[in-house]
Order: structure tokens, then sequence, then C-alpha cells
């Protein structure tokens, strides 16, 4: 999770789509939008390995857009295959602009 944050604070698409599942991945993303939030905290709530290959993470990430704050907490899920986690989806509660 926090490697999937720093892709998406450095703008780094490539990464992020690296480290999302293929049955879910978009075709792209959109991370050097106008106008580019900026990203300044991460705080993973709670980490949930439910078997061996499954697993939540709960987290509430915080940004500024224009100078705005605004924050993000979503629950998302992960699968591991082939000794990796990939990120599958979320629940997402935000107040974005």
């Amino acid at each position: 999770m926090r490697s999937r944050y720093t892709g998406y604070a450095l703008g780094n698409e490539a990464y992020v789509l690296s480290t999302w599942h293929a049955s879910t991945r978009p075709a792209s993303l959109n991370l050097r939008g106008q106008p580019a939030p900026k990203w300044t905290g991460l705080k993973v709530l709670r980490h949930e390995q439910q078997d061996e290959n499954h697993a939540i993470v709960e987290f509430v990430a915080r940004y500024k857009v224009n100078g705005r704050a605004f924050r993000m907490q979503e629950t998302s899920r992960f699968v591991k295959e082939e000794g990796c986690w990939y990120y599958l989806d979320g629940n997402v509660t935000d107040d974005m602009p």
C-alpha cells in the first residue's frame, strides 16, 4: 500500500498500473491531470490477511488541490500471485472536489 501511495504521489502511472491486478486494471490513469493533487500523508488504519493469497488494507490518504485540503479513506482488496501482491479494488470514501 505504501509503495502504491508513493507511486501516486510521484505521478508514476506505470508503477501504479504494474501493481494493479490484470483483471481490474484500467488501461490508463490521469495522474498528471490538472489540477494535480499534492499528496501530503498516508495512514494505514488496518491490515488484515484473510488467507495466504488475499488481504485487505484500510487507509486514509491526505492531499491538497489548489491549496485546499482533502482526505480519502479506502478499504482496498489485494491478491497475491506468484509471490507478488496486487491491488484488486476498493471501497472509497472521500471528499474530492
